[in-house]
């Protein structure tokens, strides 16, 4: 454990901003595999959990989770698993 009061400080941060990154990109994940779930059983709202992916993607991104071309990459398959 740091002894100096900024490094201490910087710690916390570390954590909250970590927590809050660790969640963001949870619900991205989450976000796609209902997507996929939802398109290999069938379902009827499979726009509607394409549309939340997307855009769960995005925000990932525009957060800087992940990178661009992992975010155009991923919504390019969803894209192509939409339209099959």
């Amino acid at each position: 454990m740091p002894i100096i009061k900024s490094a201490i400080e910087r710690v916390k941060t570390n954590e909250k901003a970590n927590a809050r990154n660790s969640a963001e990109l949870s619900k991205m994940r989450t976000a796609i595999k209902k997507f996929e779930k939802a398109k290999t059983a069938g379902a009827e709202d499979i726009e509607k959990l394409y549309r939340e992916a997307v855009s769960a993607i995005d925000r990932a991104h525009s957060k800087g989770l992940i990178k661009a071309n992992k975010a155009a990459r991923d919504k390019s398959r969803m894209a192509a698993r939409l339209a099959k």
